[in-house]
């Protein structure tokens, strides 16, 4: 029974990653990305709320029979 010859194999592995990393890097390459994503300002509107406009009280009922 012949044995498997096995000597070749590192390096068709090794060329293997080698040319996914490069078909990896152009594809990524080709993206767009934006430079400062920081710049675009995100428009925020303030909600108002019925509590901000009043005052509230808070009692403690520990502190009332003083």
């Amino acid at each position: 029974m012949p044995q498997l010859d096995t000597s070749t194999w590192l390096m068709m592995i090794t060329s293997m990653f080698l040319v996914l990393f490069i078909i990896f890097q152009l594809k990524i390459s080709k993206h767009n990305f934006y430079f400062n994503p920081e710049s675009k300002l995100a428009k925020t509107q303030k909600q108002s709320t019925p509590w901000e406009t009043k005052w509230t009280k808070i009692y403690l009922p520990l502190l009332l029979s003083q």
